[in-house]
């Protein structure tokens, strides 16, 4: 099996669907020797802001000098870049030697009369099998979709269970009101193992101090209001922020956006667990070298300049409020040109709620996923906004559309879509 027909045999199991539960992943594990087993994991589930939490943790780790594996979802240009070692992707002839491995034992489940596993569960199984391999110290592993069912809580007893803001999103799977999302989430929290949360809103964050007084397990709050800014532009940010009882002043990190220190806040809470209850060794060398070192592309990304040109993976109202909020923060002065595509089962009024008003010209666009929301229909969502607005389906043409009305003094901003992002990004390290 070659790279390519790994990727295909992966991708065709789309077909399978998506679905909750840990039985059909625990077996195919089980086929392959557990490779999940004696894993020391930092496990982290929220509904925004766990890849960025997830980098910088795993940035710092390995500035220490750690071997760190990074199990993130989605992919932006790669695939091989959702199972990381020290920031190298999985090479590609080792993804499909292990693929063809993995699928043998699919095959074998199927011999038993088990139900065929889910793209993901195939893929979560996949970086399993390379971080044992790999011989990692840490991983640090991002649920991919709610927490309780996900194919990534087979881990029974993770060095600290992280949870980032809780907001609505995949409502159809989680449930429609923030209790039963924030329920689905504390699902990683596990007997007596730390868990480190984002300071949710009260119904969210009640369920989670329930269940970790349930299962004895000690919980911090991470404090993002203890946080003193120093310098925000968009070149990055300086800050004053807390790590247990002491003060690291001039933090420095390269991502936007003022919820990005308060990703970091979480992401330092939960350092210091590592060192304080498991005592792994962190330096604070280790800790500025790596958060400045920390980036998570395709979230208030900067691209280019003259026109500034940002990338954002925003794609519900949490991410959107955010992406906004730095908008007026840092460009309120500026013509903004927006170029959009969103996928249809999301909350599309809501987000363009909070980003259509900062507008000046839009450009509608359709990522390339099969739950794309059509670009006239888009467009009729918009009338009531009364924005100027263009439609490029093709998303090649609608990068050059906007770079083609933007002046040097101009933002424009792509978002809406992960899945459109990746393309988007691809096609502007092109051409920028």
């Amino acid at each position: 099996m070659n790279y390519e027909e790994a990727l295909d045999y992966i991708h065709g199991i789309y077909k399978f669907g998506s679905k909750l539960g840990l039985e059909n992943i625990l077996y195919l594990l089980n086929l392959m020797g557990n490779p999940h087993q004696g894993l020391k994991v930092i496990h982290v589930a929220g509904t925004n802001g766990k890849g960025s939490t997830c980098a910088y943790i795993s940035s710092v780790l390995a500035a220490q000098g750690y071997k760190v594996g990074l199990y993130t979802s989605p992919y932006l240009e790669e695939f091989t870049e959702r199972i990381r070692v020290n920031g190298v992707n999985i090479p590609k002839e080792e993804l499909a030697e292990i693929t063809a491995f993995v699928k043998e034992k699919v095959e074998e489940m199927l011999s038993h009369g088990k139900n065929h596993p889910t793209e993901f569960e195939v893929v979560t199984a996949i970086g399993f099998e390379y971080f044992q391999r790999q011989a990692v110290d840490y991983l640090v592993l991002e649920v991919g979709l709610g927490g309780r069912g996900d194919s990534t809580n087979v881990i029974d007893h993770p060095m600290v269970s992280v949870i980032t803001p809780i907001d609505f999103d995949h409502m159809d799977y989680l449930g429609d009101t923030l209790d039963k999302i924030a329920y689905e989430k504390a699902g990683i929290i596990k007997k007596n193992c730390p868990v480190v949360t984002y300071p949710q809103k009260p119904e969210a964050l009640k369920v989670i101090e329930d269940v970790c007084g349930q299962l004895d397990a000690p919980l911090s709050i991470a404090p993002v209001d203890s946080v003193e800014v120093l310098r925000y532009d968009d070149a990055g940010q300086c800050f004053h922020g807390p790590y247990g009882e002491e003060k690291l002043e001039k933090l420095r990190i390269s991502m936007l956006g003022e919820h990005q220190i308060q990703n970091a806040v979480v992401a330092l809470t939960a350092l210091h667990v590592l060192e304080k209850v498991h005592h792994v060794p962190i330096s604070k060398e280790a800790l500025y070298k790596g958060f400045q070192k920390a980036n998570w592309p395709g979230r208030l990304e900067v691209m280019g300049r003259k026109p500034t040109v940002i990338i954002d993976g925003a794609h519900n109202v949490h991410g959107m409020k955010s992406l906004a909020k730095a908008i007026r923060t840092l460009y309120k002065d500026r013509r903004i040109i927006l170029a959009m595509g969103m996928l249809g089962d999301k909350d599309v009024e809501g987000m363009l709620q909070e980003i259509l008003p900062l507008a000046d010209q839009v450009i509608v666009t359709k990522p390339k996923n099969p739950r794309a929301m059509e670009p006239d229909k888009l467009l009729q969502r918009m009338a009531p906004y009364q924005k100027e607005a263009i439609k490029k389906e093709d998303i090649g043409e609608a990068v050059e559309e906007a770079m083609k009305l933007a002046s040097q003094e101009d933002v424009v901003i792509f978002c809406g879509s992960l899945y459109m992002i990746g393309d988007v990004r691809r096609i502007l390290r092109s051409c920028i």
